[in-house]
């Protein structure tokens, strides 16, 4: 069993979406939010980010809809409260590197405990579009997806935010497009236009 999970990633995303770290669920099935109790996929799909319901094994599909995902500490823990401050740091740090390179329009926190990992000294501790940027990347907080998250408990308060992202990167519920559909000329598709800004 990989302690660890890939990132998905691809340039000039609408979105790289943040996560805190793996949980061992996910790293021993071999893939990103692998649990039952966690609604991620779903909150994609239902909010407009995605126009398919993917599964977990189809992650490396995320940059077909614009979307990358990462995790700040790539270490598979039972809980996030396992990890160090310094891992953390080090783990922004390579997310900021990531940003710098591969220049997503935003970046999405998924949790609001990141926040501070990124902005030790910021002020914005809510979800939503704030004023702080990575790399000169607009920030996003999400709540985090997991049924554990016990501020935001069920997924209608949960997918207000996705969805509130969604209207911020240009998608939403009513007009489900993917990556490649929402940028093309005329809605025309290259062999190469879902990874094309």
């Amino acid at each position: 069993m990989s302690s660890s999970l890939p990132d998905i990633l691809a340039p000039n995303l609408d979105a790289l979406i943040v996560a805190i770290n793996p949980s061992l669920t996910s790293a021993e099935a071999g893939h990103s939010f692998s649990s039952k109790g966690n609604p991620f996929w779903r909150l994609l799909y239902e909010s407009g980010l995605t126009s398919e319901l993917l599964r977990p094994e189809d992650e490396t599909r995320l940059p077909e809809f614009g979307l990358g995902l990462v995790s700040g500490v790539q270490r598979a823990t039972r809980a996030a409260v396992e990890l160090s401050a310094s891992e953390q740091a080090r783990g922004a740090e390579r997310v900021r590197q990531v940003v710098t390179e591969l220049k997503p329009r935003y970046v999405a926190l998924l949790g609001l405990t990141l926040y501070p990992v990124f902005f030790p000294r910021g002020t914005e501790r809510g979800p939503g579009l704030t004023a702080s940027t990575i790399a000169e990347a607009p920030v996003f907080v999400l709540p985090n997806p997991s049924g554990r998250n016990r501020a935001y408990p069920g997924f209608e308060r949960k997918l207000v935010w996705f969805h509130a992202l969604a209207q911020t990167v240009g998608r939403g519920t009513a007009t489900r497009t993917t990556f490649a559909e929402h940028h093309a000329p005329n809605g025309a598709l290259g062999p190469e236009s879902t990874r094309e800004p």
